[in-house]
């Protein structure tokens, strides 16, 4: 069973999260909640006082609580929770709770406040200079929370762990990349991730460095390594995307993919081919069989920048994702 704390952060900057209001920011910008990487020390300070790297507000001297409203990258179920109080030892707010909503389209900040907020995590209490850790009944999927501090102070980050349930709509609208961790694919295995996150691998965008791929340790027995991928759901795969950039002394010397059908059987996709260090590889593919995950083997070792399986999905996969899309609707009360 998947540890919850192992689930993408679906708030996360690098992933399309952003911090759309808040109620003050007086001491430290509200945008910090959701920058990738742990909080850092800051010695500074400036016409405010001590400068922080997180979210942080004024000293409330009426009753009230101090809110935040996050815009989720990336839609989906919410299981996992931590509000990071790292660094604030003395101004973190003493509770915290958590609400989420599930809005149409790009609505404005303003009209988020009539959205229907629905509990995540009960008022719950804090402790200064601490990941707060949180489980969560997993219930409706959503597309925005609301942090709300009681009654004041600062939080250095907000994780909001998850599954994705994407818009089946953006993936009928043409080839998608069925991997994806935007569009639902998700990793399920990985031999080994000493240096980064399988998460990475099929994360948002192009990678800006070497720390933001996938890496595993160096080998020193005769195996390789390799990672799982679930796809979006059951698909054809007709272009595969094997980027090595930022892997210069350290790509893979080779790769194959092997896809599984929804019924057990493996299909070869791409047999084992060479790589080149910092090279974006793509590669076309026959997409004669739909499948439901994808391996991925790297020889013997080495890192990857990202992985992209271009297709589009089968009758049976899109039936999947529409049914899915419903099942997890949050309806208003």
């Amino acid at each position: 069973m998947t540890d919850p704390f192992d689930l993408p952060d679906l708030a996360v900057r690098t992933q399309g999260g952003a911090v759309v209001a808040a109620d003050d920011e007086f001491f430290a910008g509200k945008e910090n909640l959701v920058l990738p990487g742990p909080a850092r020390a800051r010695d500074d300070f400036g016409a405010r006082g001590k400068e922080y790297d997180g979210w942080e507000t004024r000293r409330r001297r009426e009753p009230g609580t101090d809110r935040a409203v996050v815009r989720l990258g990336m839609p989906g179920i919410v299981h996992a929770v931590v509000v990071d109080t790292a660094f604030f030892l003395g101004n973190y707010p003493p509770h915290a709770s958590l609400e989420g909503a599930s809005v149409e389209g790009h609505p404005p900040a303003s009209a988020l406040a009539d959205a229907d907020w629905v509990p995540l995590l009960p008022l719950s209490d804090l402790a200064g200079g601490t990941a707060n850790r949180f489980l969560v009944e997993p219930g409706p999927r959503v597309t925005h929370v609301r942090l709300s501090i009681h009654p004041d102070g600062g939080v250095a980050r907000l994780r909001v762990h998850g599954e994705v349930v994407p818009d089946p709509r953006l993936l009928d609208a043409g080839p998608c990349d069925l991997a994806a961790l935007e569009n639902g694919g998700r990793i399920t295995g990985v031999s080994n991730a000493f240096y980064g996150s399988p998460h990475q691998l099929i994360g948002r965008g192009e990678a800006r460095s070497m720390g933001e791929g996938w890496e595993n340790a160096r080998r020193r027995d005769g195996g390789n390594d390799w990672v799982d991928v679930a796809l979006a759901c059951e698909g054809t795969v007709t272009l595969a995307e094997l980027d090595t950039s930022w892997f210069l002394g350290n790509a893979p010397g080779s790769a194959a993919l092997t896809g599984t059908t929804a019924d057990g059987r493996e299909v070869a996709l791409l047999p084992r081919t060479p790589l080149q260090p910092d090279t974006r590889h793509r590669f076309v593919l026959p997409g004669d069989t739909g499948v439901a995950r994808v391996r991925m083997d790297v020889f013997p070792d080495g890192g990857m920048a990202r992985l992209r399986l271009w297709g589009r999905p089968t009758d049976a996969g899109r039936a999947a994702l529409h049914r899915r899309w419903e099942e997890t609707a949050l309806r208003a009360r």
